[in-house]
């Protein structure tokens, strides 16, 4: 009887780890997701205030701009909560490159910001030459990021990674 119990036991602590090991595993695989989630919808967002920045400018705007380069600067605080460390994913368009290099990739919010904070001063002091210079670097400190530490857009049909 008491070899039956002990066995019981030790059957019971075994089932018990692996119900842990297992929470464990989907508590980590949807944090990931989570976390792959908000960055795609800080994607559609920042591509949404691009298009509506790139139509502003080219109407001359001037409050518009300033606007969304306040929703630029805004989504740029986000950015490095983003990207922690091992939430590389298949469904995801960041580069492994990002947590390769993350000393060079930590301060390209900051230069997107910057360049934001020029535009929007240039719109509100309504300079349309320097809109259009600042507009240019705006669009460089995107692509920095982007070029170097995301990418490309899968063709229709074609899967992540």
């Amino acid at each position: 009887m008491l070899v039956v119990r002990i066995m019981l036991a030790k059957s019971h602590w075994s089932v018990t780890v692996t119900l842990l090991i297992v929470c464990i595993v989907l508590v980590g695989a949807a944090a990931q997701d989570s976390v792959v989630q908000r960055r795609q919808q800080m994607e559609n967002n920042n591509s949404l205030v691009a298009d509506d920045l790139n139509r502003a400018v080219k109407e001359k705007k001037f409050a518009e701009i300033e606007d969304k380069c306040n929703a630029i600067q805004e989504n740029m605080k986000q950015v490095l909560d983003l990207f922690p460390r091992g939430s590389l994913a298949k469904n995801s368009r960041a580069k492994p490159e990002i947590w390769a290099k993350w000393a060079e990739f930590a301060k390209l919010p900051a230069n997107v910001t910057k360049a934001a904070q020029e535009l929007a001063a240039a719109a509100k002091a309504g300079d349309e030459a320097s809109i259009e210079v600042k507009f240019k670097a705006l669009g460089q400190a995107c692509k920095a990021c982007h070029t170097n530490f995301r990418a490309p857009k899968p063709k229709t049909g074609e899967v992540f990674h």
